[in-house]
C-alpha cells in the first residue's frame, strides 16, 4: 500500500511539474503579447489581464518552491502530514490559477461575462494554498532529526 501511495506522489509531482512548465510558458508569452498587442485595448481590460498575468506568474513560482519542497522533504522522510499539505497547497495553486486567471482570460477574449462569477474561487484557492503552507510550516517534524 505504501508502494502505491508513494507511485501516486511521484506521478502526481510529475503533473505538477508539466503544469508549472505550461503555466510558465503561458504566463511568459502572453505577457510578451500583452506589451505590445495588449496596449491597444480599453483600460478596463488591460487591468483585468494585467491582474490576471500576474497572479499566474506569482502562484506559478509558488507553484514551483512547493514542488522543489516536496522533492528535498520527501528525501528527508518528513512527516507524511507535512508532505500532504505541501500537496494540497500545490492543488489549491493549480485550481487557484485555472478559476482566477483563467477564467478572467476566458472572460475577456470570448466575452463570457458569466463565467467571471467563478473568479472568486479561484482566490480563494490561493488563499487556501498558502494557508497549507502555513499549517506545513506548524506541522513540521523529522522522523530522523539527524537529517534537519
Amino acid at each position: 500500500m505504501k508502494n502505491s501511495n508513494n507511485n501516486f506522489y511521484a506521478n502526481y509531482l510529475k503533473v505538477i511539474m508539466i503544469f508549472i512548465g505550461i503555466s510558465g510558458c503561458f504566463s511568459v508569452l502572453f505577457g510578451a503579447w500583452f506589451a505590445h498587442a495588449g496596449v491597444n485595448m480599453p483600460n478596463e481590460v488591460q487591468s483585468r489581464l494585467a491582474h490576471a498575468l500576474q497572479y499566474q506568474f506569482f502562484h506559478t513560482l509558488a507553484l514551483f518552491s512547493v514542488a522543489i519542497f516536496l522533492q528535498l522533504l520527501t528525501r528527508k522522510h518528513y512527516a507524511a502530514k507535512v508532505i500532504n499539505l505541501l500537496y494540497l497547497s500545490a492543488s489549491f495553486f493549480i485550481v487557484g490559477i485555472l478559476l482566477f486567471s483563467g477564467v478572467l482570460y476566458i472572460k475577456t477574449f470570448f466575452d463570457f461575462t458569466t463565467i467571471g462569477k467563478v473568479v472568486p474561487f479561484g482566490g480563494i484557492s490561493f488563499a487556501l494554498g498558502w494557508l497549507c503552507i502555513s499549517w506545513a510550516g506548524i506541522n513540521r517534524t523529522v522522523h530522523n532529526s539527524s537529517t534537519d
